[in-house]
């Protein structure tokens, strides 16, 4: 099981970027998906999380910002993020809870990618 994040970069305030994570290596199916960001000497922090379900929850922080969405056939998440700010930049990862078994289930973690909000 592999995650592959992609899609930060340098942005300037009051920009967008979108960030894509694939999942690779499934074979009993995705549970919630997500996205943590954790920023220079901080902890890592929850953004946004999606079920299988696509019912969806925001830190407040981003609520109205970001908006995640899954692509379920493709093992796909995303992030959009609009109306970017300084105080967004961090390491991005996404996280998905993986079924290893017809039951059983584990989270895995993404690389990371990382996004810089210039003022």
């Amino acid at each position: 099981v592999q995650l592959q994040a992609s899609g930060g970069g340098l942005v300037q305030a009051g920009g967008s970027l979108r960030l894509s994570c694939a999942a690779s290596g499934i074979l009993f199916g995705i549970n919630d998906m997500g996205w943590y960001r954790q920023a220079p000497g901080e902890q890592r922090e929850l953004v946004a999380t999606i079920t299988s379900r696509l019912s969806t929850m925001y830190s407040d922080s981003v609520k109205g910002r970001f908006t995640i969405s899954r692509d379920i056939p493709k093992n796909r998440v995303y992030l959009d993020m609009n109306s970017l700010k300084p105080e967004d930049t961090a390491v991005y990862y996404c996280n998905a809870e993986i079924f290893v078994s017809l039951t059983q289930k584990r989270p895995y973690w993404g690389q990371g990618t990382l996004v810089t909000v210039s003022s």
